[in-house]
């Protein structure tokens, strides 16, 4: 316990002295998404909830407090929420649609004896479930794009006010290439430093690739990632014409003035 204070102390003052109090909020925020999580996974206990539903106002939560509470309340951040919050009602229908098709939801063979002991007859949907993991573990990197698109063009206008709407659309594509690339391998990494010992099983138990690959638990964290990239794919052009569609219309209107 000791260690983990300590560590959440030196990462309290690290955010701190590079980012000051936008910092310490984002310290600070990190618990409230956790309780968001936590009370989220309450509800979806509940066997009459629908967790389609109750993952989606989650995303609005978690939204809200990562772009409004530590950036507070400015255009940036409302046109990053718009964009994140389209991509994830384009990105949940897909998903659940892939779910359903895939059958990736419970458990796989390789659990069976954690969970040998427990009844699986709790009266959820495990298919909903699946598929509320997924966005849950997407929203972050989604997010992530949208805010650095939106950042990134108010930069660009400000210093270019000329541009045009098929111009700063340009920009903004441009930039979420360089991004696309850097944030999908994050995501694949970040799945194989949580499952190394998991493919270190694989390999003791002597599996071969196409019993890897048809494994219920590694299919489910391919599916997870792939459908993190679509997101991330996706959120780029949407961004990048929202921003750029606010940016004219706002020159348009104070032109006029």
């Amino acid at each position: 316990m000791n260690v983990l204070v300590w560590l959440g102390v030196i990462l309290l003052v690290l955010m701190i002295w590079v980012g000051g109090k936008s910092g310490a909020r984002s310290f600070i925020s990190l618990f409230f998404n956790f309780g968001v999580v936590f009370f989220t996974m309450f509800f979806m206990l509940d066997p009459n909830a629908n967790p389609i539903l109750i993952t989606f106002i989650a995303c609005i939560v978690i939204g809200c407090v990562s772009l409004f509470y530590i950036n507070e309340v400015n255009s940036k951040t409302v046109m990053a929420f718009i964009s994140t919050m389209i991509t994830i009602s384009i990105l949940l229908f897909f998903i659940v649609l892939i779910s359903k098709k895939l059958m990736i939801q419970g458990f796989g063979e390789e659990e069976e004896e954690a969970i040998a002991g427990m009844s699986l007859y709790i009266g959820v949907d495990f298919i909903k479930i699946g598929a509320s993991v997924i966005i849950m573990s997407t929203i972050g990197a989604i997010m992530d794009v949208a805010i650095s698109i939106a950042t990134t063009m108010h930069e660009v206008f400000k210093h270019a006010p000329s541009l045009s709407k098929k111009e700063l659309f340009k920009s903004g594509v441009s930039i979420g290439r360089d991004i696309l690339g850097t944030d999908t391998n994050t995501l694949f990494f970040a799945f194989f430093g949580g499952y190394l010992a998991l493919l270190i099983w694989f390999k003791d138990l002597h599996y071969s690739i196409g019993d890897i690959v048809n494994s219920k638990i590694f299919s489910s964290e391919m599916i997870l990632i792939l459908c993190a990239g679509l997101g991330i794919a996706l959120v780029i052009p949407i961004a990048s014409w929202i921003n750029a569609y606010y940016l004219v219309r706002a020159r348009e209107k104070l032109n006029k003035v």
